[in-house]
């Protein structure tokens, strides 16, 4: 029987230490691939917690065990990401990020002081479960092509395969502490599409002479919304945009090209197949109608989310359990991405998300030169990480 007050007074007594890390974490932050001083600092933790870990896979990527009675009997992995993005905080916090352009701004620092005070918690309890606990510190989750795959690519599972992978996200407009989580699809897929758009620049006094690219790139745009409007069924969410549209022409000056960023997301793999050709064969033959040509190139991001079912009911009794049913709720599919979904391709997986609303305070969403979380959080969110992690090795 595992003891959830125990559970909850040992996470009272390292939270001012863990807060401590979050706020070490927000102050330092740093982009994909670049997590050097992150891994440092965590790996410090993790040799003060006397665990064994591995820093030596795909950049700054670590992974370790913390190994209970009869440890190759049962594993269960947690993992937590640990890069920050491009933007510039806006925030007038004490802990306000002291590298100029580079922000926490999607709640990482929150997931890694979660799971260091998880590991800590789970290893002085070692001598009570029976199995393995696995974790898993994640760089580059921002960025293409991503630290999952590139840990997998790089052997993360070659010697312990764990039998299941939990994670959790910080989510601002849910009440502190409360979670949402859903089974099967949670997230979507994403594609970044670049497409170039040439025509014959000239003078913008005598278009007759040119080829327009930008008026051939306008329709490309309008066109493509059809994928969304005429061409996915209504039942299947789906998302394209274009983010960006660049034409270096001058008011008297039509340009050579056109250029367009975009995304595509989708919860089908059927679908996002078949979307990556209409892409292709809308933009080609939309130009070639203004006498342009449209070059497309397809970068295949991060597949759907999912969550295995038989895995996320007993995580959702689990934590209904340790929080209470009425801080338990259904979860909406988002047409946010993540590559955690690689892991659940070949492990069962389940991802929920956790209350982070500051009470009285404005939300701000991920991604926003303002967002904060409520570190008041994290008593939620380790005590959920070590209950869960318990109550699947129990089994």
């Amino acid at each position: 029987m595992i003891d959830t007050n125990q559970i909850k007074h040992l996470v009272n007594e390292i939270f001012d230490k863990i807060v401590g890390f979050r706020r070490h974490f927000h102050a330092n932050p740093e982009l994909s691939k670049h997590e050097k001083q992150t891994s440092e600092f965590i790996c410090r933790q993790l040799d003060k917690i006397g665990v064994e870990y591995n820093n030596n896979i795909y950049g700054y990527g670590i992974y370790g065990f913390i190994n209970g009675k009869n440890p190759d009997s049962r594993c269960v992995a947690l993992r937590a990401d640990m890069d920050a993005l491009p933007i510039e905080e806006e925030t007038s916090l004490e802990c306000k990020s002291l590298n100029h352009g580079v922000m926490h701004a999607c709640g990482h620092d929150l997931h890694m002081a979660s799971l260091l005070g998880a590991i800590e918690i789970l290893n002085k309890m070692k001598d009570k479960f029976v199995g393995r606990v696995m974790f898993i510190f994640q760089p580059s989750e921002e960025e293409y092509p991503g630290g999952a795959i590139s840990m997998i690519k790089n052997g993360i599972f070659n010697d312990i395969k764990p039998d299941a992978i939990l994670a959790f996200h910080c989510t601002p407009e849910l009440e502190c502490g409360h979670v949402a989580i859903r089974e099967g699809k949670m997230m979507a897929s994403t594609d970044e599409i670049y497409i170039t758009v040439k025509g014959k620049g000239g003078h913008g006094a005598t278009p007759h002479l040119d080829i327009d690219p930008i008026v051939a790139a306008c329709n490309v745009v309008i066109a493509l919304q059809t994928i969304v409007s005429r061409n996915a069924n209504p039942t299947m969410p789906t998302t394209f945009s274009v983010g960006r549209f660049i034409a270096e022409g001058r008011t008297n000056i039509i340009p050579n090209e056109v250029k367009m960023d975009c995304i595509i997301r989708t919860f089908d793999e059927d679908w996002r197949k078949q979307c990556h050709a209409l892409i292709k064969r809308i933009s080609e033959n939309t130009a070639k109608a203004f006498g342009c040509e449209a070059d497309v190139f397809v970068d295949p991001g991060y597949p759907f989310v999912y969550n295995n079912p038989e895995l996320t009911r007993e995580v959702t009794q689990n934590l209904k359990e340790f929080l209470g049913e009425d801080m338990v709720q259904n979860a909406d599919m988002r047409m946010t991405a993540e590559d955690f979904a690689y892991f659940g391709q070949i492990i069962p997986a389940c991802y929920f998300r956790l209350g982070t609303h500051i009470e009285n305070n404005p939300v701000y969403n991920l991604h926003s030169s303002k967002f904060n979380a409520n570190e008041q959080a994290l008593k939620y969110s380790i005590g959920c990480e070590v209950f869960l992690a318990l109550k699947y090795l129990e089994q």
